[in-house]
């Protein structure tokens, strides 16, 4: 990615802000045991964990990084920080650098934000802090044991310069018109510019372009399968900037509905498999900067297949999989017992099959069926 390609190596290579970026130097400088930790708020993608690591970096610190997820909880807190803040750490000179600190809070939270604001009361190493916001009530007790350095929006005519910058190395360009846009898109998030760009320049460019921040996804879908490169494939990936559970199940639900070969089916649907349990990762730890690898699993699906085309279910992935491998069965079933009954296949299926399964599972009923059907309704009553 490009945003990585051209992350600064050093802090004046950054853009922007500059005199909050001195006034974060100075404190580093006159650092002593003792000095308040510091909070450097703003807007997602203008270089605050970037300035963290390169701080690190200039004044010859270890950095511990860590994001809310490894501090909700008091005792991983503890387990993470007492060996560094006791100074039994094996590390020569540690500093602490906690990002996205304003997603602490929240049902998460298992005593993780006292903790923290007890360590902070008494740092005894350099304490660094990002959040986006500083606003709510929530952050109040942080703010208080922090000095507070507020980072703005890249203003767009520095973002014109650094862009103008990026693309002489690439050697390659986009209209004025196009450069006006992907930078009124950004608002001044300058990762944003970057991976939008590259977007445009390395993949798919909607012949529409009323968005460059996101692609229909029925659109986006057909596209992918479509590309003739891996690289455009890749451009109409990251194009599709919706929500990654649903990301994932679009790919999915198109794939499984396609006319496809076994094989062909088995590839895809380990390439999903893996997306979704990165993703099952990310919810379970809440380690959200996982999620940056989401795109590079997905793009293992790329193959021009024109036999996929943009199906949506609405439907969770195990009640999906129910009715497409044993839905036939089950509507067979439904008609031969909706004729004993004399109902129709939908109100049997409604209204009667769940209590046949309750009788058959509490054994006060017993129908004699084919082993097909015998095997289907050992299923669903698997389910209750």
């Amino acid at each position: 990615m490009w945003s990585e390609k051209y992350r600064p190596q050093n802090i004046s290579d950054m853009v922007g802000n500059e005199e909050p970026r001195v006034a974060i130097m100075e404190w580093f400088a006159k650092w002593k045991k003792g000095t308040k930790p510091l909070l450097i708020v703003g807007p997602p993608g203008i270089g605050k964990t970037t300035i963290a690591y390169l701080l690190a970096k200039q004044f010859g610190y270890d950095m511990i990084g860590l994001n809310a997820s490894d501090v909700r909880s008091k005792s991983r807190l503890n387990e993470i920080l007492m060996p560094i803040l006791g100074n039994v750490s094996v590390l020569g000179t540690p500093m602490i650098f906690v990002d996205e600190v304003d997603g602490i809070h929240g049902r998460g939270d298992y005593g993780g934000a006292a903790a923290l604001v007890d360590i902070l009361k008494k740092p005894t190493v350099p304490i660094l802090l990002a959040a986006n916001y500083d606003d709510s009530d929530k952050m109040k007790s942080i703010k208080k044991a922090a000095t507070t350095i507020s980072f703005k929006k890249i203003p767009p005519r520095l973002l014109r310069v650094y862009l103008d910058n990026i693309l002489k190395k690439e050697n390659t360009k986009l209209s004025p018109g196009s450069l006006i846009k992907v930078i009124d898109k950004s608002q001044g998030d300058i990762r944003s510019m970057i991976n939008l760009t590259q977007s445009l320049i390395t993949g798919f460019n909607p012949q529409t372009e009323t968005s460059f921040e996101s692609i229909n996804i029925e659109d986006g879908i057909n596209a992918f399968f479509k590309a003739n490169s891996i690289e455009e494939a890749r451009g109409v990936l990251y194009s599709i900037q919706i929500d990654p559970r649903k990301k994932i199940d679009a790919f999915y639900s198109s794939i499984v509905t396609s006319d496809l070969d076994s094989d062909s089916l088995a590839k895809y649907l380990e390439v999903i498999s893996n997306a979704d349990m990165l993703f099952g990762k990310i919810m379970k730890t809440q380690n959200w900067r996982l999620l940056r690898y989401l795109n590079d699993i997905l793009i293992n699906l790329y193959q021009k297949d024109d036999r996929i085309r943009y199906s949506k279910y609405n439907l969770s992935w195990p009640l999906l999989n129910r009715i497409r491998w044993d839905g036939s069965k089950i509507k067979s079933l439904s008609s031969v017992m909706a004729k004993k009954l004399h109902l129709s296949s939908s109100s049997f299926v409604t209204l009667c099959l769940p209590y046949v399964l309750f009788c058959i599972k509490n054994k006060t009923l017993e129908l004699e069926l084919e082993e097909t059907f015998g095997d289907i309704i050992d299923k669903e009553i698997e389910l209750i």
